[in-house]
């Protein structure tokens, strides 16, 4: 049984097949630049590659391609598109309309669609690919969206409501939403799966840092807080991204530098994080590059990184009366051991502690960090929310 699998951006689609009777992952791609010209890149199972520009005018022209690459040619892997079950598509912003997955109709793609103002980068670029998607799946053809605000929506209301006026939450749904719920939802399962422990009784902080970086408490297997806010600006220190600021800085750099409301959602969201602080880069690891070479902003841009991920930890077991387990995952959490080094350092309170030789040999591979004798114990769990969204579409449609 195939299940194919699409994260569609405003501007991208990426996509995996999936065989699901061992959940390998037979062909994988990237549909770019869609509106602005249009790229594609598309590898097998077995190795086989097909990379090639092309016009995507839109994601119907994008879903097309898709649809070739994997059926014709030397890099095909099925025959046509009745040999996939079912399509499962990645939302970012289901907010309190969506608590849980649904099946696909036009109704729901159209409220996904009204759902924009709160996920602009996303919203609008998720319901034109559904729509697509639609034109070039057969209608036979059952489809699912998962969202990522979906795992959050345990989140007692003192969790995620804002202290201000009640009005704009009646009015205009402003609240912490939370996000990455997907993968925050896999890695807890899958910790609670490899250790033989019911997920029930624990208390895990998990923190999938990457470009976009959120930390969430999950008490009981359930999202009781997480960095995430609104949207997803708040939180840690991030590529791009500002992560939490004082308001009050926000009226008064708009005021300074004369930026409209959306210019300075921009200017949080596109020119601030490791890039507005280090000058060097928006990727961690070039950041890392510049720090070991003595660049006080990059030092510091990876030290704010840092001690906002020590301090949710700290709030969050808080929280929840205790700490069983932090994981960590996302590119960053599960490549970056200098990150994930100097988080756990200084945190006896909580009988942290790591295998600092281990932690520096570990690089995307799943692996318990923490010593013997650490009360709290620490893993790197790699992240695979495209499985996880295959398994919700194949229990959805009930195949």
């Amino acid at each position: 049984m195939n299940i194919l699998v699409i994260n569609a951006g405003s501007s991208s689609l990426k996509y995996q097949l999936i065989e699901m009777t061992d959940e390998k992952v037979i062909a994988k791609g990237l549909c770019e630049r869609i509106g602005i010209g249009g790229h594609i890149k598309h590898s097998t199972f077995d190795d086989r590659k097909y990379e090639a520009d092309c016009e995507f005018p839109t994601h119907t022209e994008a879903f097309e391609k898709v649809v070739e690459v994997l059926t014709k040619g030397d890099a095909a892997v099925i025959k046509d598109m009745s040999e996939i079950a079912a399509v499962g598509h990645r939302i970012v912003q289901g907010a309190e309309v969506f608590p849980k997955s649904v099946l696909v109709t036009d109704e729901v793609i159209d409220k996904i669609d009204d759902l924009r103002e709160l996920a602009p980068v996303h919203n609008h670029g998720h319901a034109l690919a559904l729509r697509a998607c639609k034109k070039v799946v057969p209608a036979s053809v059952p489809q699912a969206v998962i969202f990522d605000t979906a795992f959050h929506q345990t989140m007692p209301e003192k969790a995620y409501m804002f202290g201000m006026p009640y009005e704009v939450y009646e009015k205009y749904a402003v609240r912490k939403y939370g996000f990455h719920g997907t993968s925050h939802r896999f890695v807890t399962m899958k910790y609670a799966m490899e250790t033989g422990k019911d997920l029930a009784n624990l208390k895990i902080v998990s923190c999938h840092l990457g470009n976009g970086s959120s930390i969430t408490a999950v008490d009981g297997g359930k999202s009781v807080d997480t960095s995430m806010g609104f949207t997803p600006l708040d939180g840690v220190l991030m590529g791009t991204r500002s992560g939490c600021v004082d308001p009050s800085a926000v009226t008064f750099v708009a005021d300074k530098l004369g930026l409209s409301a959306p210019e300075m959602a921009e200017y949080l969201n596109k020119k601030s994080g490791f890039l507005g602080v280090s000058g060097v880069s928006s990727d961690n690891r070039d950041v890392e590059d510049a720090a070991q070479k003595g660049n006080k902003r990059a030092i510091l841009a990876g030290e704010i990184l840092r001690y906002g991920i020590k301090k949710y930890i700290g709030a969050y077991a808080a929280a929840m009366n205790g700490l069983d387990v932090v994981i960590f995952t996302g590119g960053i959490g599960e490549n970056a051991d200098l990150v994930r080094r100097d988080v756990c350092r200084d945190m006896d309170y909580f009988g942290i502690k790591i295998d600092e030789e281990l932690n520096s040999t570990i690089h995307g591979k799943l692996c318990k960090l923490s010593t013997p004798d650490s009360k709290t114990e620490v893993w790197v769990i790699p992240t695979n929310e495209e499985l996880l969204i295959a398994r919700d579409t194949k229990a959805l449609c009930g195949l």
